[in-house]
């Protein structure tokens, strides 16, 4: 798993959504610390939600038309796992 700021190797993944879109990135100690500093008071301030089974599995379904289109786009994805920023985006930006 690469750092998707700066390649090294990542140590951690993050998963959130804004405005309707899902995002995913992997990062490496230094960049994770970056990110959770920067969001702190954000996170201070948000109300959390808890995330029902039934989400997860819609997620799921979700995560499969995305890997499904990214094949069928030439775009490299893993059967499991993270999907890349960049196939996301290239998803999104299709729908």
């Amino acid at each position: 798993m690469h750092d998707n700021l700066d390649g090294s190797e990542a140590k951690e993944t993050f998963s959130c959504s804004l405005d309707g879109t899902e995002y995913v990135i992997d990062l490496n100690k230094t960049n994770a610390e970056k990110l959770r500093t920067a969001l702190r008071p954000l996170v201070a301030a948000a109300l959390t939600e808890k995330t029902s089974s039934r989400r997860v599995r819609s997620r799921r379904r979700g995560n499969a038309k995305v890997r499904a289109w990214a094949r069928e786009n030439g775009i490299k994805v893993a059967a499991r796992g993270t999907i890349s920023a960049e196939a996301l985006e290239r998803y999104n930006a299709a729908h």
